[in-house]
């Protein structure tokens, strides 16, 4: 695989990025929308469609860290390439059986190979955009999730309704397909520092890094990131319906609010990557983040419990607040864990997230059945609240080795 050029363009690689995440979000999503055909149409129970649709995201759970391994190991864009054809050939391949357990059996392999480009992504947005521009940067590539599940479910019930299953996956795996023929050729493998450093020491500083044995910074911020998981995922799980059932919304306007919310989400992430781009830094706004969710959250248990009619508006905000974390996070663990490190650390994010969010909706969905929505939201805020003293302070950030300080020791 070549580049059509030897001059990196980081905002085409970028766009690239973007595509090739939301075309594996498209894949792992589409089984949850072919879950109304599987039921009324082909006899499936609930609790069998259901499980069916959960296999991709099992997959993608099971393979994150390996993925980022290989990342470390071949380069971010050999993963990237690789894993989106295999998603592309696994749902070329479910488009002609008709065994619900082959069916499943290839979302399995689907999702394990879906998991490329979370793993590899990140590093490429790293290893080409200076630190000043990282914070925005992300904030675009955090987009890739809503706008993957928005594709999908635009297109996935309409054509599963004309064609069934088989039409249903033509989207997600052309668009795999073509994000990896435009991956393979305009993104370019960051560059990394040679493992031997120039001084003629057998291994280079960066390389004898290891992030998770000699500092607790790692460590911490997946903790903050599994705990900042709950209220986003109880947001966007149960928002529908604690609008409907909750407040006596209609089911149009109720939806109406919930898709305002995604996308102001959306836009959410990106300006939270402009803050910190502009204040320099990514865990102070992560703190700032982390004490918002507990205001929303409470401020929704607050609406709940008074019936306000400020709870859309309140749904909304919350929905910014709760997903603005996500590219901080992210990009705070690239940056710890460093060149040589960084694909596993970052699927190790991915999983410990991916993990939390799997406990929501059957915990969460308890506490409201046991306890209403006003006090289950307030307990939720408790995850936020734990949270914030985890997070690392930037002086704390002094044990990290830097490429740039390494290599200013080398010349001197």
């Amino acid at each position: 695989m070549v580049s059509f050029s030897r001059r990196p363009r980081p905002w085409l690689m970028l766009s690239f990025g973007v595509l090739a995440q939301a075309s594996s979000t498209v894949f792992v999503s589409t089984p949850a929308f072919l879950i109304p055909l599987l039921h009324t149409e082909r006899g499936l129970s609930l609790a069998q469609a259901g499980l069916l649709a959960s296999t991709p995201t099992l997959g993608l759970v099971l393979t994150l860290i390996a993925w980022g391994a290989l990342s470390d190991r071949f380069g971010e864009r050999a993963v990237i390439v690789s894993g989106l054809l295999l998603t592309a050939v696994a749902g070329f391949a479910a488009m002609w059986v008709s065994s619900y357990l082959a069916l499943g059996a290839l979302f399995l392999v689907g999702g394990m190979a879906s998991a490329s480009p979370n793993a590899a992504s990140g590093r490429v947005v790293i290893g080409w955009f200076p630190k000043e521009r990282r914070g925005l940067a992300m904030g675009i590539r955090q987009m890739c999730q809503p706008l993957g599940v928005a594709i999908a479910a635009i297109s996935v019930p309409l054509l599963a309704a004309a064609g069934g299953i088989a039409l249903a996956l033509v989207v997600p795996t052309v668009l795999c397909a073509v994000s990896a023929a435009l991956c393979a050729v305009g993104i370019v493998d960051p560059p990394r520092p040679p493992r031997r450093s120039a001084g003629g020491d057998p291994v280079h500083p960066l390389a004898r890094w290891r992030p998770y044995r000699e500092t607790s910074l790692l460590w911490r911020i997946h903790g903050v990131s599994m705990l900042l998981v709950v209220p986003q995922f109880t947001v966007s799980t149960f928002g529908l319906v604690w609008l409907v059932t909750g407040l006596g919304f209609s089911s149009l306007a109720a939806g109406v609010v919930i898709g305002v919310s995604q996308f102001a989400g959306a836009v959410g992430r990106i300006g939270v990557g402009v803050l910190s781009d502009r204040v320099g830094s990514h865990l102070r706004p992560l703190r700032w983040v982390s004490l918002a969710a507990v205001g929303v959250m409470l401020l929704m248990g607050a609406a709940s419990a008074l019936g306000s009619a400020a709870a859309a508006v309140i749904l909304i905000v919350a929905a910014i607040v709760t997903v603005a974390d996500n590219g901080l996070a992210y990009t705070s663990v690239a940056e710890i864990a460093g060149p040589f490190w960084a694909g596993r650390a970052l699927g190790a994010q991915n999983t410990g997230q991916f993990l939390a969010a799997s406990l929501v909706g059957p915990a969460v969905g308890a506490l409201i059945g046991w306890l209403g929505y006003p006090a289950a939201f307030a307990l939720v805020a408790l995850c936020p609240a734990v949270a914030t003293p985890l997070v690392p302070r930037d002086r704390e950030l002094g044990v990290v080795p830097s490429e740039e300080a390494v290599g200013a020791r080398a010349r001197s």
